[in-house]
């Protein structure tokens, strides 16, 4: 099962361009257009770089460099599926998907980190079993000089594609650049293996041990990945401070004197909720629903991502004497209840 701090970490990367709801629309042309030109960029120096590190890591007799360049060759098959993908999760709604096709992207995101969790395994079996095999000659600075300038070319891609994947709210080109940055790390053991390994032939069987390190980096990596990924997947909810920022926008609207029921799901980078509203018993059809769309349109325009809002209406009737009803600051939130049904009184989200 996965980590329900894992996936508020991937949130925090979501929320960290934005914090206020300012955000290029997910899906819309400009962030398409955003996505598709730093995903080919990344696609562009996964070609080259890789084919780099495997004729370095050959030449210079370094397994832990040849390693490095397999999980080179995860990247480009991962820019790829990202490209392909985008096509569909940005689709519109329709009958069959009137939610919209964002759960595509989260399906991309996690088969990104089970696929980078597979290179992993097999870079680190691959060196535990040769292990004991004795190296014919020592690596070569040529092996040492290729993982070097992959730390640096591939952080760079990193800080790029992640700088926009925040900006356009996009899971899966964040996750995209977690493969860049772990095909960085991962040169790091790479370049320290080979450098160990050339100074002290005695010690060449380091070299594997980096090829383990490096698996263990991209291991991490695709945990990272995978966790929230597959939250959203089981209809995780939100964190409990998103829960409670849509429960303050809620309360501070005009007419409303409780909220309660506040349920939440992912779809894609956005939010999907529905809550209950209880309005002064008195209160007329019309000024109910006034207050609902009050509601629904503020959570829109405030809310934490949200993307669609169901608001269902109750009468309130306030304790003997009592005051409005509101909660004290601090008291548990509440997101109790049954799953409403629609009926008079709810205002739907479009």
């Amino acid at each position: 099962m996965s980590d329900p701090h894992a996936h508020g970490r991937m949130r925090n990367e979501l929320d960290a361009a934005h914090p206020s709801g300012a955000m290029m629309l997910p899906g819309s042309a400009s962030s398409l257009r955003s996505a598709r030109r730093i995903t080919l960029a990344g696609l562009a120096v996964n070609v080259l770089l890789t084919a780099f590190k495997f004729a370095a890591g050959i030449l210079g007799r370094s397994q832990a460099v040849v390693a490095d360049a397999v999980h080179g060759l995860s990247d480009m098959l991962t820019d790829v599926l990202v490209l392909v993908g985008m096509r569909y999760w940005s689709a519109p709604p329709d009958e069959k998907h009137p939610y919209g096709h964002r759960r595509i992207e989260t399906v991309i995101t996690t088969v990104l980190g089970l696929a980078l969790g597979a290179v992993g395994l097999g870079i680190g079996y691959q060196a535990l079993v040769t292990l004991d095999v004795e190296h014919a000659s020592v690596p070569g600075w040529i092996a040492f000089a290729a993982a070097a300038t992959s730390i640096v070319v591939k952080e760079l891609i990193y800080r790029a594609t992640v700088a926009v994947g925040r900006r356009i709210k996009s899971a899966a080109v964040i996750a995209n650049a977690w493969h860049h940055r772990s095909d960085a790390l991962s040169s790091v053991p790479a370049a320290l293996a080979v450098a160990v390994a050339a100074l002290r032939p005695s010690w060449a069987f380091f070299d594997h041990v980096g090829a383990v390190v490096v698996g263990v980096f991209i291991l991490q990596a695709s945990w990272k990945i995978v966790a929230p990924a597959l939250g959203e997947l089981v209809d995780a909810g939100a964190p409990r401070e998103a829960r409670e920022r849509i429960e303050a926008i809620a309360m501070a609207t005009e007419g409303v004197k409780l909220v309660h029921a506040i349920r939440t799901r992912y779809v894609g980078s956005g939010l999907v909720c529905d809550l209950h509203v209880k309005v002064d018993s008195e209160t007329t059809v019309r000024q109910g629903h006034d207050v609902t769309e009050r509601v629904k349109a503020r959570l829109l325009a405030e809310g934490p991502e949200v993307l669609d809002v169901v608001v269902h209406l109750e009468p309130y009737v306030g304790p003997a004497g009592g005051g409005p009803g509101r909660k004290k600051a601090g008291a548990p939130l509440d997101t109790s209840g049954t799953r409403p049904t629609d009926g008079p009184g709810s205002a739907h989200g479009a």
